[in-house]
């Protein structure tokens, strides 16, 4: 058991607005609208605001998040299950194969890893390059097919990384189906940023991200495929993701643009030398550039306790969303190209561009300690709440937001959920990515359940959590600017210390009477390294703690997080 540790009060959603501002709420026709109201719903309509876009908010009335195909809201009754209701199933989106342009290994050997390392999910995301978009998606699929076969308690998507135009990279990936190929490949060859001209505008390209997101809703709802998933990866390496940005990919279609990774790959590259390479975890280690969005400070460009700045900040970037009442996720993931302590190479000659692909790896009993990756599984995972063991679950959990993650498999299981308070019910309560609605004045609380791990990880020791914290903001609606990044009600208002020796952290925690709406997300610690926030210590007294390139051994260092659950009146 774990005893509560109050750093300060905290009131949930002091200064939020209040319920759904008419303007948003397309159930009010236009001629019930004062003036004003009028002229910001046409704003809002001339930017794209409503629509797709405004259904995805949790602002929404529940029929828009409804046929947005996003988390449904849930009376007090809640509309999740009990928690062995959800098979929560590891998984990693972002690993690549010989067939990417830095890769190495064939599709069989990373899915074949990642399922010894415990993971029911992966997604294999190649490069996006001349090459891989004339041949490589079609190259591929035959690997794919023949893994599925293979290994058939492994879900295995075909994917790829998507070089944003005007951006970075995220991973793209579709269900699985007759032309998940064809959809895949003229994707790539129409908005992947390799194959633009390069005399483009920033704006052009900028748009070209937009309506590729367009398109692959339109693929599913034209029925090509069964679904189609993006996710923005290391969004704050090079400073290149703009908050704007961020927000016009996820308003183009929020069915498919979902979130980010909280944490990149590459998180052998901390390990220090002589052991390691001795780098920057996630290769965190650049510097702002002339492409780089000017407000952003230089912290950013590093990884806070192995996460990305944008996540590892409370009141950041990641909150500035979530306060707006933006679904927008965060997940981890490998990254994987060529692993640490591996024993092959890439095999001798082939000719990439033109074959797509590299030779098979040969063994050569040189241990690679300079490697900056780790095989799928083996330090972190993205934990799905799904309702079946099916690629259609999958992609349905994360896009509704039942996902928490971690590194070094810190905790083993984890539940979270609002109900109204003094509610026990095991089939109650809104799980991670939902939506509490409930009549101002009414008492709701946080119960969490978290399974302490009991099992050496894959560098083999226990990990202990040390402390859990709520982390609450405020829902204020639309930003007046896009490129805001910061959320300045959101703060830790909890802190749960770990009792050495327990084996369960089951707590419950009062939100007290709602009055105005507010979210709430977890995190958790071993507690080695932390400092204040870049907030403050007001907002965050003991956050993860900037890492120092060089000197940043991800094994002594594991956080876990938890997506976010709102609780609006209703």
């Amino acid at each position: 058991m774990g005893h509560g540790h109050h750093h300060h009060d905290h009131s949930p959603g002091n200064g939020a607005a209040g319920d759904v501002p008419p303007a948003l709420d397309l159930g009010v026709p236009d001629g019930e609208l004062s003036p004003s109201d009028v002229s910001r719903r046409g704003f809002l309509r001339g930017a794209g605001l409503l629509g797709a876009g405004a259904a995805a908010s949790v602002l929404a009335t529940p029929s828009a998040a409804v046929a947005a195909g996003l988390p449904h809201s849930h009376g007090p009754a809640g509309g999740g299950t009990a928690r062995g209701g959800f098979r929560w199933l590891a998984g990693d989106h972002h690993i690549h194969t010989q067939h990417s342009s830095d890769g190495q290994y064939r599709v069989i050997d990373q899915a074949g890893h990642g399922r010894a390392f415990g993971l029911d999910w992966v997604v294999i995301t190649d490069h996006g390059s001349n090459a891989h978009a004339k041949i490589g998606v079609a190259k591929v699929n035959p690997d794919i097919l023949a893994t599925r076969r293979e290994l058939p308690d492994l879900l295995t998507f075909q994917g790829l990384e998507w070089n944003i135009p005007a951006a970075e990279h995220a991973t793209v990936f579709v269900h699985p189906g007759r032309h998940e190929v064809a959809v895949l490949q003229q994707f790539e060859q129409t908005f992947d940023g390799s194959q633009l001209p390069a005399t483009n505008t920033e704006a052009q390209n900028e748009a070209t991200a937009i309506a590729g997101i367009k398109f692959l809703g339109e693929q599913v709802r034209r029925r090509k495929v069964d679904g189609a998933l993006f996710l923005a990866n290391h969004p704050a390496r090079r400073g290149i993701d703009s908050p704007h940005e961020i927000r016009n990919w996820r308003d183009a279609d929020p069915t498919v643009a979902i979130g980010m990774e909280g944490a990149p790959g590459h998180q052998a590259a901390g390990i220090p030398a002589p052991n390691g390479r001795g780098g920057a975890r996630g290769l965190y280690d650049n510097s702002p550039s002339a492409a780089s969005f000017a407000g952003y400070p230089l912290e950013s460009y590093r990884t806070w306790g192995g996460f990305d700045w944008m996540t590892a900040t409370v009141g950041g970037l990641w909150d500035s969303l979530l306060s707006e009442g933006r679904a927008w996720w965060v997940t981890v993931n490998s990254d994987s190209h060529v692993n640490y302590l591996d024993q092959s190479e890439r095999g001798p000659g082939g000719a990439f561009e033109a074959d797509g692909r590299y030779p098979d790896p040969v063994y050569t009993g040189k241990v690679n300690t300079t490697a900056g990756d780790f095989w799928p599984g083996y330090y972190g995972r993205t934990n799905v709440g799904a309702t079946s063991f099916s690629y259609r679950a999958v992609m349905d959990g994360l896009r509704a937001g039942r996902v928490w993650v971690d590194h070094g498999r810190l905790i083993k299981g984890l539940d979270a959920r609002v109900r109204v308070a003094g509610d026990r019910r095991a089939a109650t309560g809104t799980p991670l990515g939902g939506v509490l609605h409930v009549r101002r004045g009414t008492a709701t609380e946080l119960t969490v359940e978290i399974d302490l791990q009991d099992r050496p990880n894959w560098a083999q020791f226990i990990p202990v959590l040390a402390r859990v914290d709520v982390i609450v903001g405020s829902v204020t609606g639309p930003v007046a600017s896009g490129d805001t990044f910061t959320a300045p009600d959101t703060r830790v208002v909890q802190s749960y210390e770990v009792s050495p020796g327990a084996r369960r952290l089951s707590v419950t925690y009062p939100l007290g009477r709602l009055d105005q709406p507010f979210y709430l997300r977890l995190r958790g610690t071993d507690g080695k390294r932390s400092q204040p926030g870049l907030m403050g210590a007001a907002a965050d007294p003991a956050g993860p703690k900037l890492d120092v390139i060089g000197d940043a051994d991800p094994w002594g260092d594991l956080w876990f997080y938890t997506n976010p659950i709102w609780v609006l009146p209703r």
